[in-house]
């Protein structure tokens, strides 16, 4: 939900909307990168391409690990979700979470924020990344994701890090100011080791199979010339684009919905597509945030605390249908759903809904009427184990009873 760059690694630009990325080649030593571009017509860029060409070293990060004894016990909401106490400052975002198993994960968000669990997420301590923290910057962590020990955090001003043991030891990619937006979600792919996806804020995308070494961008034409071609066709908003997603949600199948940032239209794009395609937005006022139902269903929301559903699974229907949710004009935040049928919505002060049939009715949850904060992101790993993130360091954690 979370939105770039610093460092000094080169990103081929655009010579036209349908060649938008131009690789190089690499090759590292154990003390040193070293950086050979080449003029190519493929498509794949390296490591260096995509993320510069500028740094001599990546550096290999080890964070000392501490858990210190909470300074309160957590506090129990309901028989759902107890507010859990985090060792961070007020005002902190939280962003996303990530677990490598159903016990130890790390939490992100604002003010280089990271935070670490062994425990299911009842406790959390701070980690630290000296790298980081050395050069000045105050990183926004905006994504983790983890496919076995393998995993990845991306983050604002530019920054990327991988691990390959669970998060005992982090390697930093640099990432330049070229890089098309910022990255603002990272996604580990499951099956041979040294594979992910990155996507940025301005709706590049990136596919690497190696550990980051090559870069193929699946997207060859940028969001603003897709736009320039299809302003004249219907497409309400698209003359104020401003370069940038307000919000965007991935399918396990791959495919992308993202929120324009006034919030005017929304894109979607499936794996294959060279671009974004605009849609006109299903409601009228103006959209908030999307997302995809445990059967591929797009839900969306409104800042206005409106839910709609689409009629039928996956990203090119636009037929979509209201839900009944007494959201007392807050705005809904995210969606997130624990089974096939049992769901959860979230917003402006402190509100929480629950659904009992797979999002199609809704009622409050007063649990959380004396949270004082936002409530921005719902995620859960597997049935019993959800969570609830918002501003001020605010943590809920599914207790794994249900009501």
């Amino acid at each position: 939900m979370a939105l770039s760059a610093q460092q000094t690694r080169q990103v081929a630009s655009a010579r036209s909307s349908r060649k938008a990325f131009a690789p190089a080649r690499i090759s590292r030593t154990r003390a040193s990168v070293v950086v050979r571009a080449e003029a190519q017509n493929a498509d794949g860029m390296t490591r260096r391409a995509v993320l510069g060409a500028g740094l001599a070293t990546a550096a290999a990060v080890s964070m000392p690990i501490s858990f210190p004894a909470p300074a309160q016990a957590n506090q129990l909401l309901s028989t759902e979700w107890e507010l859990v106490n985090l060792p961070v400052t007020q005002g902190t975002v939280l962003l996303d979470i990530g677990f490598t198993d159903e016990k130890h994960g790390f939490l992100l968000g604002t003010r280089q924020t990271l935070l670490e669990t062994n425990d299911g997420g009842k406790t959390w301590a701070p980690r630290s990344i000296d790298a980081a923290r050395d050069e000045g910057f105050n990183y926004r962590f905006n994504s983790i994701s983890f496919a076995g020990k393998e995993g990845w955090i991306v983050g604002k001003p530019a920054i990327l890090l991988h691990t390959s043991d669970g998060g005992a030891n982090w390697e930093r990619i640099p990432l330049s100011s070229k890089l098309p937006g910022a990255p603002v979600r990272i996604t580990a792919l499951a099956g041979k080791p040294g594979q992910a996806e990155m996507i940025t804020d301005q709706g590049a995308i990136y596919v690497t199979d190696n550990t980051a070494y090559t870069w193929t961008a699946a997207v060859q034409e940028t969001v603003d010339a897709t736009l320039n071609r299809t302003v004249s066709s219907g497409i309400s908003g698209a003359s104020y684009y401003e370069g940038s997603f307000s919000n965007l949600a991935r399918s396990n199948s791959g495919d992308y919905v993202a929120v324009s940032s006034r919030g005017n239209f929304y894109m979607t794009w499936s794996p294959g597509q060279t671009y974004w395609q605009p849609h006109n937005r299903p409601a009228p006022r103006r959209l908030q945030n999307m997302g995809f139902t445990p059967a591929g269903e797009v839900w969306v929301t409104t800042r206005g605390g409106d839910v709609l559903v689409s009629e039928e699974a996956g990203i090119a229907s636009e037929k979509f249908k209201d839900v009944t949710i007494n959201s007392r004009g807050f705005g809904i935040l995210d969606v997130g759903f624990r089974d096939d049928k049992v769901a959860y919505a979230c917003g402006g002060s402190g509100s929480l809904y629950r659904s009992e049939d797979g999002g199609k009715n809704w009622k409050r949850d007063r649990s959380t009427d004396d949270v004082a904060g936002n409530l921005y992101a719902i995620k859960f790993f597997n049935p019993q184990l959800g969570f609830v993130l918002g501003n001020d360091g605010i943590l809920l954690r599914y207790t794994g009873v249900s009501a």
